[in-house]
């Protein structure tokens, strides 16, 4: 049996703000606590290194959203959501270039 994947889709900060406002996304800051206290784009924050343990947080959600600074951080993240077994019905998107664009 083939091992389903899951994708991710790269989206603008335009996109990103439309669809922040739905109830079934939520926006993941992949970044360090300090570097989310500093600026932020809104969301929960969960450092890359505690995306796997902190799965269950983003279940009640549909659309998964996953920033960093320039991206770097959030592609891997996304790439590990999109292989999670319980992730496969979710949508994945992540903010290309990061939230550098917005500062």
């Amino acid at each position: 049996m083939a091992n389903q994947l899951n994708t991710y889709t790269d989206i603008s900060l335009a996109e990103l703000e439309e669809m922040a406002v739905d109830s079934v996304s939520i926006v993941v800051d992949v970044r360090e606590p300090w570097e989310f206290e500093e600026f932020n784009v809104g969301g929960v924050n969960i450092p890359l290194a505690d995306i796997r343990e902190r799965r269950a947080e983003l279940l009640p959600f549909q659309k998964i959203i996953v920033v960093c600074t320039n991206g770097t951080r959030s592609r891997v993240a996304a790439k590990d959501y999109c292989r999670a077994e319980t992730f496969l019905p979710k949508q994945i998107y992540h903010l290309k270039g990061g939230i550098l664009e917005v500062e």
